[in-house]
C-alpha cells in the first residue's frame, strides 16, 4: 500500500503554481487552482520530458518543449502534439500538510 508524502504546507503555493515530489518513483507536480489541489504525473506524454516548469494558463500547464497542453485538474491532452492524458494521484490536506499519495498499485 502506498504512503502518503507531504509536498508543502497547505497555504503555502499560490493559485496556479505548483510543486514536485517524488511518489513511489514517480515524479508528481502538485499545483495549487483556485482553492484546490491537483496532482498530475510530471512526465509529458508526447516525449517523456518534465512539464512543471511548463506555463500555468487557467487550468492548463503547457509543455514547455513542444506545447502540448494537459488540463492539470483531471491530466486529459488537449492538444497535439500529445494525445495520451496524465495519470493522476489522490491529494488530501492532512494536519496543514499537502499530501499526495499513488493509489494505482493498491
Amino acid at each position: 500500500m502506498s504512503e502518503w508524502v507531504d509536498v508543502v504546507r497547505d497555504g503555502e503555493l499560490k493559485d496556479g503554481q505548483c510543486r514536485v515530489v517524488d511518489v513511489d518513483d514517480v515524479m508528481v507536480a502538485v499545483f495549487f487552482r483556485k482553492g484546490e489541489y491537483y496532482a498530475i504525473e510530471d512526465m509529458c506524454t508526447h516525449d517523456g520530458g518534465e512539464l512543471a516548469s511548463g506555463e500555468v494558463e487557467g487550468d492548463e500547464i503547457i509543455c514547455p518543449r513542444h506545447g502540448a497542453r494537459f488540463c492539470i485538474r483531471n491530466g486529459k491532452a488537449l492538444c497535439a502534439p500529445a494525445y495520451e492524458d496524465l495519470p493522476t494521484f489522490p491529494t488530501r490536506v492532512d494536519n496543514g500538510m499537502v499530501q499526495v499519495t499513488d493509489d494505482r498499485f493498491d
